[in-house]
């Protein structure tokens, strides 16, 4: 049995589980989200308990259980606190700037890279260097500040370009003069 996917999840004060057939809602103040369950997993919601088993024991069953109910714990807490990822701009002339749903950025290229911010995302810009990325949903919010920081990752020479926040970027020795 998975040690992860054993343990009931508790569902905190103001949060809301709902099972409906194989689809689990849950709602929070920070917003909404829903999870398709596979068919070799059963969910069952009592009270302010959420357990998490299976039906079969297979090798499929055995590797969902757990990551299922860590999914869950997941969307409980995006819906109650919200994720949040941070990036530095490092570089001459590099900024980003938010135009309404769209985030520009200047990265040193002969033209903007323009971001198209999709639902369910915030994105905040501090001065020009700084952009916070939150939301309720963790993979979104992961994925969404991954794109960004791909566009033009922290390079090891000078350290220019895109980084998470406290990340540290390995410096190389540039080229020795004879």
């Amino acid at each position: 049995m998975s040690r992860i996917g054993k343990m009931p999840l508790t569902v905190p004060a103001g949060v809301e589980v709902t099972l409906s057939g194989n689809v689990v809602t849950v709602k929070g103040p920070k917003g909404q989200s829903t999870l398709q369950i596979p068919s070799l997993i059963t969910v069952a919601v009592a009270g302010s308990q959420v357990t998490v088993d299976r039906k079969e024991e297979t090798k499929e069953a055995c590797a969902l259980h757990g990551t299922i109910r860590n999914t869950l714990k997941n969307m409980v807490l995006g819906v109650q606190t919200g994720y949040v990822k941070e990036l530095e701009i490092q570089g001459v002339g590099y900024k980003a700037v938010l135009q309404g749903k769209v985030l520009v950025l200047s990265l040193g290229f002969s033209h903007e890279i323009k971001h198209a911010i999709p639902e369910g995302i915030k994105i905040e810009v501090t001065g020009t260097t700084e952009v916070k990325v939150s939301g309720h949903d963790k993979a979104l919010v992961g994925q969404v500040a991954a794109r960004i920081r791909s566009y033009a990752p922290a390079e090891p020479y000078k350290g220019k370009g895109v980084r998470y926040k406290g990340e540290q970027v390995r410096r190389k020795e540039g080229k020795a003069v004879a």
